[in-house]
């Protein structure tokens, strides 16, 4: 084939709509379809069955994480990660008026591995949190649920499956926490 008529038939098959643009717009739009799925899904989805410990070596099965009927939070945190020590002090702040208010229970779940898993009851004891603090130090529930990144978290609904999650904290965030929780209320 010449050049030209390879000019040509590139001429010929823009004019029919595909072009490098449209390509890359289907592209991002498989892509976006595929992330809202995978949301949707991770939404849907049970608490994993992992094995955790709280501050007084009990072992805890997270399938059976609950409040009682009532919506709950679970926060992954980390005692170096100042974002995640930031969202639960803005947390702590107004708990107690959440608590009043929904009934709503706070897990914080605790990823600091070896010596510093040593610190998170001491840590948290000293901040005053009031939550019940749970320890991962080996990240199993937290690669059960497909986290990457801290602080991450996630807003259970009455029967234990997850209704919403996030990831990062920018100051207010905690507003939509609770926000998640007085919808699953009037349901």
């Amino acid at each position: 084939m010449t050049n030209k008529k390879i000019v040509m038939e590139r001429r010929n098959h823009f004019k029919n709509g595909a072009c490098p643009k449209s390509n890359k717009m289907e592209k991002i739009k498989f892509l976006s379809i595929f992330f809202l799925a995978g949301v949707i899904s991770a939404s849907a989805q049970q608490l994993p069955s992992v094995q955790l410990k709280d501050l007084n070596g009990k072992t805890v099965d997270t399938s059976t994480l609950d409040n009682d009927g009532k919506p709950f939070i679970i926060s992954f945190f980390a005692t170096w990660c100042k974002p995640c020590l930031m969202e639960l002090e803005a947390i702590k702040d107004v708990y107690d008026d959440w608590q009043d208010e929904t009934g709503v229970k706070l897990f914080a779940i605790s990823i600091d591995d070896g010596q510093n898993s040593l610190k998170v009851g001491p840590e948290t004891q000293a901040k005053g949190w009031s939550f019940e603090i749970l320890l991962d130090p080996n990240s199993d529930f937290k690669r059960a649920l497909g986290i990457n990144t801290i602080p991450a978290v996630f807003v259970v609904d009455e029967n234990g499956k997850i209704a919403s999650s996030r990831t990062g904290y920018t100051n207010g965030a905690e507003e939509q926490l609770i926000e998640e929780v007085r919808k699953l209320l009037k349901k």
